[in-house]
């Protein structure tokens, strides 16, 4: 391997190692330094999982492998959520549908809660911070040109995922009426996602513009670049199982032992780790001015997480559990369900053209951090309230914007589900 070109590989490499020998061996610090330990080693995992997922783009289609990129970035994101999950539904079968023990104390957090906890976070970061990200760091990069020069644009082909993002959206937004997450749920969510890989398994092959590592990988011949990728994929993989139980295990005893609400840890602290290689990724792509690449990568990846994540979770929870039964949902999570099912339409409808401002970047962001002001702000007595009114802005704008790009909808909705992938690459 070319020395310099392996350096960040081999850095990523190294800080995974601290976190996964403790995981091996079953052995334990402070559990603050145990959550930054794990923590530490599923960023190194993800940063190696985005580059092989970058890597095989060389073998397979541009979507198809954008697809790929998404679902292997999140593999972090998935471990961590799927082993709260797992704890809701051995909870669930011990103490029933509380999923909580008669004495427990008060304020203490539902297992079950913690796993839509992390799925919501994760989801809510990845727009309000991952897209705002990408177009203000290119309007920055871009700062003195005409305002039409700093809108991010997304190709033709991008109405794919954005039409499935905005089908898996239209339906997430009724989970918040239910009292579970169901198998039916999953079935159908699990579907969205497998009909949104076929569409894009269609595209035509492309040329990668590949960079550092994942240069690195796709340059080497056909044999040698499979055989590092998967040797990699499997290193990552194996970091991830070794870390992510002790990695939210850590964060809750933290929570715990500090004081510090462990719901906030799960929901904001946990994402931003699972996330933010995919985030510092898109964040390079966006600084060398490759805003279509970052923001489609980001787009796809948020399709994943609102239906192949959404949809295994009750999955996972029924197998734990040992009964057929759905994820419950509490009325703060169904409270946290319908804000991040109303940012997503938003988001869905700033992009109906195909592009997105600076003005309109600034809004998702600032939408974003509006939750956390009005928390600070509000009584103990009307907390929740803040995430009903924020819904409730998120719908509203949502549905002006479409309103006014109606025509613009029903092309997206076209070009997204009907008209072929050729058509679409050529446009």
């Amino acid at each position: 391997m070319n020395t310099r070109a392996a350096v960040p590989l081999g850095i990523a490499v190294a800080l995974t190692l601290p976190g996964a020998v403790l995981g091996a061996l079953g052995a334990h610090t402070a559990a603050p330094l145990d959550a930054l330990l794990f923590g530490i080693a599923v960023i190194g995992a993800a940063f190696v999982l985005s580059w092989v997922a970058e890597a095989i783009q060389v073998d397979i289609s541009p979507g198809l492998a954008i697809t790929l990129l998404a679902l292997i970035a999140v593999l972090p994101e998935y471990a961590v959520d799927f082993v709260f999950t797992a704890e809701g539904g051995a909870a669930f079968a011990e103490h029933g549908p509380a999923c909580l023990p008669p004495d427990a104390a008060p304020g203490t957090q539902s297992p079950c809660g913690l796993a839509l906890a992390n799925m919501t976070g994760a989801n809510r970061i990845l727009v309000g911070v991952g897209w705002a990200a990408v177009v203000l760091i290119a309007a920055w990069r871009l700062r003195g040109k005409p305002a039409e020069r700093r809108q991010v644009r997304l190709e033709r082909t991008d109405s794919v995922p954005l039409a499935f993002l905005a089908l898996a959206t239209l339906y997430s937004l009724t989970l918040p009426l239910r009292h579970t997450i169901s198998l039916i749920d999953a079935v159908v969510l699990v579907a969205i996602f497998i009909a949104y890989a076929v569409r894009v398994a269609r595209a035509p092959a492309g040329d990668p513009d590949l960079d550092g590592v994942s240069k690195l990988l796709g340059e080497k011949p056909k044999v040698a670049r499979r055989v590092w990728c998967l040797a990699l994929f499997a290193f990552a993989g194996a970091v991830i199982l070794l870390v992510a139980e002790n990695f939210a295990h850590a964060l809750v005893e933290t929570g715990t032992q500090l004081g510090v609400s462990q719901f906030l840890l799960v929901q904001w602290v946990a994402p931003l780790a699972s996330e933010a290689p995919e985030l510092i990724v898109a964040g390079l792509y966006a600084w060398r001015l490759k805003t279509t690449d970052a923001l489609a990568a980001l787009v796809s990846s948020k399709v994943n997480q609102w239906t192949l994540l959404v949809g295994t979770l009750p999955v996972v929870f029924a197998f734990a559990a040992g009964d057929l039964v759905g994820l419950p949902i509490d009325a703060p999570q169904r409270e946290e369900l319908l804000l991040t099912a109303a940012q997503s339409l938003f988001a869905v409808s700033l992009l109906l053209r195909l592009t997105i401002t600076v003005r309109a970047a600034l809004c998702l962001l600032g939408l974003f951090v509006g939750q956390f002001v009005l928390a600070g702000v509000l009584p103990e007595s009307v907390k929740g309230i803040e995430l009903v009114a924020l819904s409730g802005v998120y719908l509203v704008l949502a549905v002006v914007n479409i309103v006014r790009h109606r025509k613009d909808a029903v092309r997206l909705a076209v070009d997204g589900y009907r008209t072929p992938y050729r058509e679409l690459a050529d446009a």
